[in-house]
């Protein structure tokens, strides 16, 4: 029986646009991420780099485009789509029997858009959803590391077995169900989050 639930946030809640994030690198002059691009990103999602460093290290590497600060922010918030109002109800609306978290591999530029986007009051009844919030800028983590997934179980407190976890993307699921957590590998292509309980009811009975 599951009394946890811990969400993810990308494709989720908030729809990512692959396709418009790979636009934007190729105005950027960037035919695709390299490993020690991905390695400095990954970086700035621990937490490790400040947001004035990361914007550095980006604008050396594209040194022969001369782009500002605010062509490059603009490229990288791009991949972060729409937040359909009806995800927000489904959230606010589950049952106080299950505690909620959200774990999100995701950034300072990136969670600051969600707040200007959406606005702030949108933002706040989102994150007042949940019991706690770990962003992996924030706690120095990310997934699929299964030190990620310990922080949480260890501290709330919660059992393994009785706790699922919902992401988008396979390796995460992988640790998660290494450490005995029930998953739910959703496709935001075929399923949304708001029919968690008519789609993983067999989860909850």
């Amino acid at each position: 029986m599951i009394k946890n639930i811990i969400f993810d946030l990308g494709d989720v809640f908030v729809d990512l646009d692959h396709k418009k994030f790979k636009q934007q690198l190729h105005f950027l002059g960037l035919e695709n991420i390299t490993s020690n691009l991905t390695g400095y990103n990954q970086l700035y999602e621990k937490g490790l780099v400040s947001t004035e460093d990361f914007l550095n290290y980006y604008k050396d590497v594209l040194k022969s485009g001369g782009f500002s600060d605010e062509q490059l922010v603009r490229s990288w918030i791009s991949i972060l789509g729409d937040f359909p109002l009806h995800r927000l109800s489904f959230l606010e609306n589950i049952p106080d029997k299950y505690r909620l978290f959200l774990l999100s591999n995701t950034n300072e530029l990136h969670i600051d858009h969600v707040k200007k986007r959406f606005g702030i009051e949108f933002y706040n009844r989102f994150v007042n959803s949940f019991e706690k919030i770990y962003y992996s800028f924030e706690i120095n983590l990310r997934k699929p590391d299964k030190e990620t997934f310990q922080l949480i179980i260890n501290e709330n407190q919660l059992s393994y077995s009785f706790t699922l976890f919902i992401d988008d993307t396979f390796e995460n699921i992988v640790t998660a169900e290494q450490l005995g957590i029930k998953t739910w590998h959703i496709d935001p292509e075929k399923e949304d989050i708001s029919d968690l309980f008519n789609l993983k009811k067999d989860l909850f009975k």
